[in-house]
């Protein structure tokens, strides 16, 4: 959709500006500035190696946030003077040209945020004068890596707990920063994740935000006599005169506006549920801390239950509030566990719900929801899941928002044209030779609708012969390994890059809920021996004929020939 007259998104942080970079992309871009190469056509890919966490795909995002630096791009003065007192021999020159650069000359092709995306695949195209493109770098990769670590994190989340759990983001408090937790927070929605706690994000990016309570709420009662008042105030339409509020003290209460409203001994009322529950050993601080949340909180109560003891006082007391709630019209939504043995914890306070409620057949209390907290992972995820738990919902902190199991997605930048003439980087470790020239990507589809494979041509071949056409035979080709070849009849075929920016905004930032949406497609796009936990199967990016052999031919131009002599030890590597 075109959007040339629509502004991008602003970076989140107003630390996203030039100044965010290396020095060294600033000392290059004076090199290429004293040599008179600076305004040279370039184009620069960004890409990553091995898809992280163990897996075979990664979920793109940052792309919006991308867009808006580069909308935004300018020097300003007091960053230029910053950059003299580092730089004292430079020629005045420089730093006119630097001030007013922009990114008027720059053009950015990319996948759509929240695609699916496999290792050496271009995520994003920048091209346009060396000296411009390489001051993006830094910045650019900043952006991109740790917002597609978190989105793929999340998404292997999502997998792992299935789509009818819910997912709740808690880890802004061990986050890497502000900036670290707020990103986080967008990031995790786009990945799957249902709601955050962090309130900045939320009003930030309209995310559901969610939270109850914490210990400290409970421990800070140690008695009823904490509470101010036992009474709570009865919803319209309660029926006063029900078998489950006989023998409750209840009174009117006329505001100054004359409104009359009806209230009820609330304490006695949990009071009365407790011993028909025999829960009377319960703690005593613990049910006040419950009864005052139902006071603050009558629609949706959810009591963190482990404070001293779970099945012996957490769940009881809760218990006794929710029968009380339910007896005034009240739908109490759960509990949350947050120690201990979760999947067995589970099943035990379901079993008491299930239980209650056989007792209570009025009284609505097996469906409530199970939240559970306490440092989860994706392992634990897939632990829990194996062990058949009964939780409804995940509140995932430290090991999303951190990253623990891989901390860095490693993205790198690298030159793959100057002036038309592709250029390739050459490596004793073969995962790091790269794929040269000015690319287009497409999906294959198979007849189910699954994707088959990813395949690389070059923008000239594109151009001299046409994309891929859906039911035309096909040859694709392992970048590295001539051996390995494939031959695929797509049924559909998605053309996967797009130009975003081209002096200006080309394609408008689509809303987080949209991003979100495009990722969840994409992963159902993906045959499940891609996704699973265990030995995926790596997913096929593949190089088309034309592609492969202008790459193969350039490596053998480029890599320098050995001499044998005899004077060292001589292998092939």
């Amino acid at each position: 959709m075109s959007a040339s007259d629509d502004q991008a998104q602003p970076p989140m942080s107003n630390m996203v500006n030039p100044l965010l970079t290396d020095m060294y992309q600033i000392t290059m871009c004076y090199g290429y500035f004293t040599a008179g190469r600076h305004e040279t056509p370039a184009a620069f890919d960004m890409f990553f190696r091995k898809s992280p966490f163990k897996g075979e795909y990664c979920i793109f995002a940052g792309l919006s946030q991308v867009v808006g630096f580069i909308e935004s791009y300018k020097f300003e003065p007091d960053q230029i003077e910053f950059l003299k007192s580092k730089m004292k021999n430079v020629e005045e020159p420089f730093w006119d040209w630097l001030a007013q650069v922009n990114c008027k000359d720059i053009t950015i092709h990319a996948f759509k945020e929240g695609s699916v995306v496999f290792p050496r695949e271009p995520l994003i195209r920048i091209e346009g004068p060396i000296g411009v493109c390489q001051l993006l770098e830094t910045t650019l990769l900043c952006i991109v890596n740790y917002a597609s670590l978190v989105a793929t994190n999340a998404a292997r989340m999502r997998v792992a707990a299935g789509e009818d759990k819910t997912l709740l983001e808690m880890g802004l408090r061990r986050a890497q920063g502000p900036d670290g937790g707020v990103s986080a927070s967008r990031y995790a929605h786009i990945g799957g994740f249902n709601s955050t706690s962090n309130v900045l994000a939320g009003k930030m990016f309209n995310i559901a935000v969610s939270g109850t309570h914490a210990h400290a709420f409970v421990q800070s009662f140690s008695s009823f006599d904490d509470l101010k008042t036992h009474l709570i105030r009865l919803p319209e339409g309660a029926d006063r005169d029900s078998e489950q509020l006989k023998g409750i003290k209840m009174e009117s209460k006329t505001d100054d506006k004359g409104v009359q409203t009806w209230w009820i001994d609330f304490v006695a009322l949990v009071q009365k549920f407790r011993r028909a529950l025999r829960y009377e050993r319960t703690n005593n601080g613990e049910l006040a801390a419950f009864i005052a949340y139902c006071q603050a909180f009558p629609t949706s109560f959810l009591a963190l239950v482990d404070t001293y003891n779970t099945l012996e006082s957490g769940v009881p007391n809760f218990l006794c509030c929710a029968l009380a709630l339910t007896a005034i019209s009240c739908t109490p939504l759960g509990i949350r566990l947050d120690s201990g043995d979760l999947s067995a914890l589970s099943k035990a306070a379901r079993k008491m719900l299930r239980d209650t409620q056989s007792q209570h057949p009025w009284a609505p209390l097996e469906g409530l929801k199970i939240v559970a907290s306490n440092d989860l992972s994706e392992d634990v995820l897939y632990e829990l899941k194996e062990q058949q738990h009964e939780i409804d919902t995940f509140g995932i902190g430290t090991h999303l928002v951190t990253c623990q199991a891989q901390p860095a997605l490693g993205c790198v930048y690298k030159l793959v044209e100057t002036n038309g003439n592709p250029r390739i980087k050459l490596s004793q470790e073969m995962v790091k030779v790269s794929v040269p020239g000015k690319k287009l990507l497409f999906r294959f589809y198979g007849p189910s609708g699954h994707a088959l494979a990813d395949v690389m041509m070059s923008e000239q071949e594109v151009l001299e012969h046409g994309p891929p056409k859906k039911g035309e035979r096909f040859i694709l080709r392992h970048p590295l390994e001539a051996s390995k070849r494939a031959v695929c009849v797509p049924a559909r075929v998605e053309a996967l890059l797009h130009c975003v920016w081209k002096g200006e905004l080309k394609i408008k930032s689509e809303a987080i809920q949209a991003v979100r949406s495009h990722a969840h497609a994409e992963i159902r796009s993906l045959r499940q021996e891609h996704t699973r936990y265990k030995d995926p199967v790596p997913y096929k990016v593949s190089l088309s004929q034309g592609l492969y052999k202008m790459m193969h031919d350039l490596w053998e131009e480029e890599a320098p020939i050995k001499e044998l002599n005899g004077s060292m030890e001589e292998t092939w590597d």
